[in-house]
């Protein structure tokens, strides 16, 4: 199985075992993807569905403590009042119970094998800027090559800022432009002064070289960690 939808746990057959299957299908599908170093989309649909598990545990378990109770009892000797919750989980509440608490744990494990990746990878990329860098960097070039290839993919990016009533935040937007084979005669100056006079729109670009000590697959692991690496760089510049 390779995705699980949003509401997985509740859609046809709310049973504990037919769910624990489907989980466990889909994680065998994780695990294969971590094993080809592929963490995107898989590590931050974990993520998602993580939180999603801990928010309806935690949100069952409030609901479960501003339930009313009623006295059943009364011990005189410990001096305790016995009291019983006007509501109990039926059989469907405790079978997504216990759905619940069994996947936290899984999810964990994997989210774990997945952040282990992530930072080994992370551990493996190099970023250097090219040349004379300007002022404003919230937009320029960044290139993307391994040291097994000769091959260098050129990509424009902009970090744009949001904001809402509660906070800002920046997002990095990044459009594919060209390639370059590396050589001696084709090093990063050089092909950002070719950039500089093919593209007008940038006279005096922020540039960036990202550099894998490995290969990686393109588009589930090298962008999206490259472009995680460069938006942290970047914003401690801007």
């Amino acid at each position: 199985m390779d995705t699980l939808s949003e509401n997985w746990i509740t859609e046809n057959h709310i049973d504990f075992e037919y769910k624990k299957y489907m989980l466990l299908a889909y994680l065998q599908h994780v695990s294969g993807s971590f094993t080809e170093n592929k963490l995107y989309p898989p590590l931050s649909e974990l993520m998602k569905h993580y939180r999603s598990l801990t928010a309806l545990r935690d949100n069952k378990k409030l609901f479960q403590e501003s339930v009313p109770e009623r006295m059943t009892s009364v011990d005189f000797r410990k001096f305790k009042i016995m009291y019983e919750k006007m509501m109990e989980d039926d059989m469907l509440m405790q079978e997504i119970e216990n759905i619940i608490l069994f996947s936290i744990p899984q999810f964990e494990k994997h989210l774990a094998e997945g952040k282990k990746i992530y930072d080994f990878i992370e551990s493996k990329l190099k970023i250097t800027t090219v040349g004379i860098m300007p002022l404003q960097q919230n937009e320029g070039y960044f290139f993307l090559s391994t040291t097994q290839s000769s091959d260098m993919r050129v990509y424009e990016y902009q970090v744009t800022l949001f904001e809402n009533p509660d906070e800002k935040y920046r997002a990095l937007c990044t459009q594919f432009i060209c390639m370059y084979e590396k050589t001696l005669s084709n090093n990063y100056e050089f092909i950002k002064s070719d950039l500089v006079a093919q593209r007008k729109n940038l006279p005096n670009p922020a540039t960036y070289s990202i550099e894998a000590d490995l290969a990686l697959p393109l588009e589930e692991t090298f962008l999206p960690l490259a472009k995680r690496t460069l938006m942290k760089f970047v914003s401690h510049q801007i």
